[in-house]
């Protein structure tokens, strides 16, 4: 527990075998739950991940928002803590961001990626389209975002009930801040954290799914 709250931290998984033990090793014992959602691997993603503790829930469907919304379903924690499983992402940076968290008195924050300090993590066609992405969606739900396509979040598991999340794609990243960016009762903040180079194998099609995303954001603001 950290000051008296749960914390889950969901991690969803598509052949990280590389990555996911270096994750697992380096969160902090305040985490009381930890769920590793398989979503198809064929390499010993789920196997590492058990040894190390974790709840492995297997997705058989594939999709990025699929893995998730299987991962949130199983989630008891008062707060929900996300990661990828390819060691991008900080996981001992998660006492910073929780202390963040309760000092904003917000109910989503957004891990930001940007300004990039590590120039090797990221390639200068993703900086840009990270940076069209984002712009869109500040444009289109008036509200500046920083990173509308990072992977890394603290949520209060609470608000989920009241949102609305179709996305099974990587779309579902930018849907959820959508989500808590509508809902006036939900309070957002964004702080920059640390971003490394990925291990493994890289899953994003930058040009497919970058003009899918777009077009998913302007569908979402303008639908019914």
């Amino acid at each position: 527990m950290y000051k008296d709250l749960r914390i889950t931290v969901v991690i969803p998984c598509l052949n990280e075998e590389q990555g996911i033990e270096k994750v697992l090793r380096r969160l902090p014992p305040f985490v009381d739950e930890t769920i590793v959602v398989d979503n198809g691997s064929t390499d010993r993603t789920a196997d590492v991940a058990a040894t190390f503790g974790a709840l492995v829930i297997r997705e058989n469907v594939r999709g990025y928002g699929r893995a998730y919304k299987r991962g949130f379903g199983q989630a008891t924690g008062d707060i929900i803590v996300t990661l990828d499983g390819d060691h991008s992402y900080p996981p001992d940076a998660l006492s910073y961001l929780l202390e963040a968290f309760l000092h904003l008195e917000v109910d989503f924050l957004n891990a930001s990626r940007f300004p990039v300090q590590d120039r090797r993590a990221m390639s200068f066609k993703h900086k840009m389209g990270n940076l069209v992405l984002s712009l869109a969606m500040s444009i289109l739900y008036f509200r500046w975002v920083r990173d509308s396509q990072s992977g890394m979040w603290v949520l209060r598991r609470s608000i989920l009930a009241g949102m609305t999340l179709e996305s099974d794609s990587m779309a579902f990243s930018e849907e959820i801040k959508i989500e808590a960016l509508k809902n006036s009762r939900i309070r957002f903040a964004e702080i920059p954290v640390q971003y490394t180079s990925r291990l493994g194998e890289i899953k994003l099609n930058p040009w497919r799914d970058g003009i899918y995303n777009l077009l998913f954001l302007v569908k979402k603001r303008f639908s019914a």
